[in-house]
C-alpha cells in the first residue's frame, strides 16, 4: 500500500523590495512520504525568492518531467522552472532547452559544494540558468520552524532575506553561484 502525503498550510505574506511584489499567499504543500521536512522548506523559499500569482508547485518527487515550482504563460509556456536540491546535470539541461529561465535553489553545505565542483562547467553553458546556495546554517533553523500549520513573513532586499515566523526568524543571503 502507498504512503499518503504529508499536507502543510502555510500562509505566507512576500514583501520582495528588490522585484516590486508585494502579495500574501495561502499555500498547500504536500510533502512526500520520501521527501525530507528540510527539503520542504526548501520549496517554500523557492516559493517566496520567485513569488508570484501564477507560481504553482509541480507534482512532486515522483514525477520526472516536472519542476518543483513552474511559472507559465497565458500560453502554457514555461517561463520559470525551478529546482530545488542539487540535480543531475542532464536534467538541468534538458529543462534549458524547455523553459525561459532555469533556476537551481542549491542546500546542503558540503554536499553543494561538490555538486557544484562537479558540474560548474557543464552547467555555465547554459545561458538561461541561474544556480543560488543557501547557507548551510539555514536549513536546520527551517527544518525547526516546520509544522503543519506556518505562518510566515518574507522581506527581500538588496538580496537579503528576512523570514520571520511565530517562533523565530532568520536572516540570509543565497549566493549566486551562476547567473
Amino acid at each position: 500500500m502507498a504512503l499518503n502525503p504529508t499536507i502543510y498550510k502555510v500562509e505566507l505574506a512576500v514583501s520582495d523590495m528588490d522585484r516590486g511584489y508585494y502579495a500574501s499567499h495561502s499555500l498547500t504543500l504536500a510533502r512526500h512520504p520520501s521527501e525530507t521536512e528540510e527539503r520542504l522548506m526548501m520549496r517554500l523559499i523557492a516559493f517566496a525568492l520567485h513569488a508570484d500569482s501564477a507560481l504553482e508547485f509541480g507534482r512532486g518527487l515522483s514525477t520526472e518531467d516536472e519542476p518543483d515550482l513552474w511559472l507559465k504563460d497565458a500560453t502554457g509556456v514555461i517561463d520559470l522552472w525551478i529546482e530545488v536540491g542539487l540535480p543531475d546535470e542532464r536534467e538541468l539541461r534538458r529543462a534549458c532547452g524547455r523553459a525561459r529561465r532555469v533556476v537551481v535553489l542549491a542546500y546542503g553545505a558540503r554536499k553543494a559544494a561538490a555538486w557544484w565542483e562537479q558540474n560548474a562547467a557543464q552547467l555555465e553553458r547554459n545561458d538561461n540558468l541561474r544556480v543560488l546556495l543557501i547557507p548551510a546554517e539555514v536549513s536546520p533553523a527551517l527544518e525547526q520552524l516546520t509544522a503543519r500549520s506556518m505562518s510566515f513573513t518574507v522581506t527581500i532586499q538588496d538580496g537579503h532575506v528576512f523570514f520571520a515566523g511565530d517562533a523565530a526568524q532568520l536572516e540570509f543571503a543565497p549566493r549566486l553561484l551562476q547567473s
